[in-house]
């Protein structure tokens, strides 16, 4: 077993606002992803801390971004294109693998849609650039 994990093996689950994540669905419609996760910092530096700058940690953030394929009769499609249009959260799980595979990992929450657009390139097939940033976040998921 490689010690290492292939992008195309990540998984991407969707569901209704507060759904368990037995319940979410695999997002099948998805090419390439970027999670991204930072926190914002604070100054605590005093004068004992001998001419080195101190920072800590303060609140943390969450934006996942995707591109799919303009697909109106997929049921993921469907579920993200409606979150953006009525303006609701929607449960996702970012993860490194399947859902129900030991050593799977990634977070799960409420999400706000805040892009949904179309590319429609001469030669290829229309896609969906899609950005959703975690609104509740309810847990780190780890598959035991």
């Amino acid at each position: 077993m490689p010690d290492y994990v292939l992008g195309m093996d990540g998984k991407l689950y969707y569901g209704a606002d507060g759904a368990a994540l037995a319940v979410l669905t695999e997002m099948t419609n998805v090419r390439d992803l970027n999670l991204s996760m930072e926190a914002g910092e604070a100054d605590v530096t005093t004068r004992a801390n001998n001419r080195w700058r101190a920072t800590a940690t303060t609140l943390k953030e969450a934006t996942v971004e995707w591109e799919m394929l303009w697909k109106p009769s997929d049921a993921g499609f469907e579920a993200i294109r409606d979150a953006y249009l009525n303006g609701v959260l929607i449960e996702l799980a970012v993860l490194d693998g399947d859902k129900v595979t030991a050593g799977t990992e990634g977070p799960r929450g409420s999400w706000a849609i805040t892009r949904f657009g179309r590319n429609e390139p001469l030669e290829e097939g229309m896609t969906v650039p899609v950005t959703a940033k975690l609104n509740t976040f309810r847990e780190w998921v780890e598959v035991g």
